[in-house]
């Protein structure tokens, strides 16, 4: 049963472009069969469908089986320091991508990959912010 959406950032810097291409490349090279994650945001606001909501998604070792995934593009400055990157367009997507999620599994609970695992991904506190997002 789904009940966590696990936000991602790619881990890239904000001034250069990481295209779907890229990442679907880059998760192949880690040995995945595609991208881990169910969704991706990239910069304009543009939703990205990567991973089909029917495979199980590689993104949160231990939560896979339970969770999609959803990664925007950014999360590091242009020097390469973890920052909260996530333009205006990038978060009204990620608010609407949340809020159909949430219409389709309503039991899940919205939280960041930091709050799984022992890492800066997001930079910011996603579980707090989108505590309260209704469908």
């Amino acid at each position: 049963m789904i009940n966590l959406i696990v936000l991602h950032c790619s881990a890239t810097r904000s001034v250069s472009e990481y295209t779907p291409e890229q990442l679907e490349r880059d998760h192949r090279a880690r040995g995945f069969s595609r991208a881990g994650y169910n969704y991706y945001v990239r910069r304009s606001g543009r939703v990205v469908a990567m991973r089909p909501l029917e495979m199980i998604p590689a993104h949160a070792t231990g939560y896979n089986r339970n969770s999609i995934g959803v990664c925007y593009e950014g999360g590091l400055s242009g020097d390469g320091v973890p920052a909260d990157t996530r333009t205006p367009e990038q978060r009204e997507a990620i608010l609407r991508l949340l809020q159909e999620l949430l219409r389709r599994f309503p039991a899940c609970r919205v939280c960041g990959h930091r709050d799984l695992a022992v890492r800066a991904c997001p930079c910011f506190d996603a579980g707090k912010e989108y505590a309260n997002c209704k469908p």
